[in-house]
C-alpha cells in the first residue's frame, strides 16, 4: 500500500488518556515527529479532558468511526476490541494504523514489526501495521544480532514484568497494597488474581488464561510473534511470564542455543554495536541492567552475558527495557518514522 509522504502529518492517538497513549504523545514530541495536527481520541468518559503537546493543551475527542477524517497516521492503544471495531474505519478514511494491541498481530497480511529487527516488512502493509507484545519486543531486539551472526536453534525465556503492563489501576493496587500490609492491614487483590505486593505471580493472562498446553496467552505471544518477525518457524521457543512488584520496566532471563558457537566476549561486542541496545555488563562492579535504570529510557539494556555451562553453543543474558516506551509507544512511533521515511536514531532518551 503506497503511503503519500509530505512535510507534516495529521496524527490520531487512540486511547490518548491511557498509560501507553500518554507515552505515545510524549514520544511524538520528544522525537520531533512532524505533526501538523494531533487528534487525541478516547472513550466518551474522557471527552473534554486535555493532553499536553508542544506546550499546548489539546482537547480529547470521542473515538467514533467518523473521527479519522484527514488523519494520515493513527496510533492505536485502547484495547483489542476497540482496534477491531475502529481500525478498519481509520484505514477506510485514508490513515495507516499502527496498532499496539494483539488484535491483528498474527494476521497473515498484517506486518508485525520491530524496526531494529524487520523494518522491511513495513512496506507490505495494507493499512494496518501491528506493534508486538512488550516482552517480545525487547527480547527480539537482543536476539536479532545473534540470529544474524550465528543462527538460533532454541530460546528459553523467563520474564519479570512490571505492574504498569497491566495498567494504571494495577500500579495503584501494588502501592496501596504495599502500604496496607506494611501498616499491618489488608488490601484484597482486585486487578490481580493474587497479592502482588512482596510477591511474584506466574500468570499474566491479558486476553486469555492458560491454554490447553499449559502456557498463558502472554507466553504464546512471545513464541508466535518471535517466529513471525524472524520469518523462521523452526526456532524452538519456550517462555514463562511472571508479574513482579515493580512499577515500570520488564526484565527477562533469556537462554539462547545458537547454531554455531558464539563466545560471551563476541556476543558483548556484537550486541554493543547493534542498534537500540546498550550493554551493561560488569558484574564485578555490580553493573547490570535494572528496571530502575530502564524506566523512562529508550534502549534495550543487556547484561549478565555468559556462556551456558549446561549445553554447547549456549548463551545466557539478562534483558531489561521500559515496557511503556520501547515495549509500546516508542516502537509504534519508530514504525511510523520508517513509514514516512524519517531518519531517527533508535535511542534518543538514554
Amino acid at each position: 500500500m503506497t503511503f503519500q509522504r509530505k512535510d507534516a502529518y495529521n496524527v490520531a492517538v487512540v486511547g490518548a488518556t491511557g498509560a501507553v497513549g500518554t507515552e505515545m504523545i510524549l514520544t511524538l514530541e520528544q522525537r520531533d515527529f512532524p505533526v501538523a495536527e494531533l487528534r487525541p481520541l478516547a472513550s466518551s468518559r474522557s471527552v473534554g479532558k486535555t493532553v499536553s503537546f508542544r506546550g499546548k493543551q489539546i482537547t480529547v475527542q470521542e473515538l467514533t468511526k467518523d473521527a479519522f477524517d484527514g488523519i494520515d497516521v493513527a496510533l492505536f492503544s485502547a484495547g483489542g476490541s476497540r482496534s477491531v471495531e475502529f481500525a478498519p474505519a481509520a484505514v477506510k478514511a485514508g490513515a495507516v494504523v499502527v496498532d499496539n494491541t494483539s488484535a491483528f498481530r498474527m494476521e497473515p497480511d498484517v506486518p508485525l514489526v520491530v524496526p531494529e529487527v524487520n523494518p522491511e516488512d513495513i512496506e507490505q502493509h495494507h493499512g494496518i501495521i501491528a506493534n508486538p507484545n512488550c516482552s517480545t519486543i525487547q527480547m527480539v531486539v537482543a536476539l536479532k544480532p545473534i540470529y544474524d551472526a550465528v543462527g538460533i536453534v532454541r530460546v528459553v525465556a523467563a520474564t519479570y514484568q512490571s505492574t504498569s503492563g497491566a495498567g494504571a489501576k494495577a500500579v495503584h493496587e501494588m502501592y496501596e497494597q504495599s502500604r496496607a500490609l506494611l501498616a499491618g492491614g489488608e488490601y484484597p487483590p482486585e486487578v490481580f488474581a493474587h497479592q502482588i505486593a512482596f510477591d511474584c505471580i506466574p500468570h499474566i493472562p491479558h486476553s486469555g488464561g492458560f491454554g490447553p498446553n499449559g502456557y498463558t496467552s502472554e507466553e504464546m505471544k512471545m513464541v508466535n510473534e518471535t517466529r513471525k518477525m524472524f520469518h523462521d518457524d523452526a526456532i524452538r521457543i519456550s517462555a514463562t511470564c511472571v508479574r513482579v512488584p515493580v512499577e515500570r520496566g520488564h526484565s527477562e532471563a533469556v537462554n539462547v542455543q545458537t547454531k554455531r558457537k558464539l563466545t560471551a566476549d563476541a556476543a558483548r561486542e556484537l550486541l554493543s554495536a547493534a542498534p537500540g541496545i546498550i550493554v551493561l555488563d560488569n558484574p564485578d562492579e555490580h553493573l547490570y541492567p535494572l528496571a530502575t535504570i530502564a524506566a523512562g529510557k529508550d534502549p534495550v539494556y543487556v547484561g549478565r552475558i555468559r556462556e551456558d555451562i549446561s549445553q554447547e553453543n549456549g548463551l545466557d543474558m539478562w534483558v531489561v527495557s521500559d515496557n511503556l516506551r520501547k515495549g509500546a509507544a516508542l516502537n509504534a512511533i519508530q514504525i511510523a518514522e520508517h513509514l514516512i521515511g524519517l531518519e531517527r536514531p533508535p535511542c534518543m532518551i538514554l
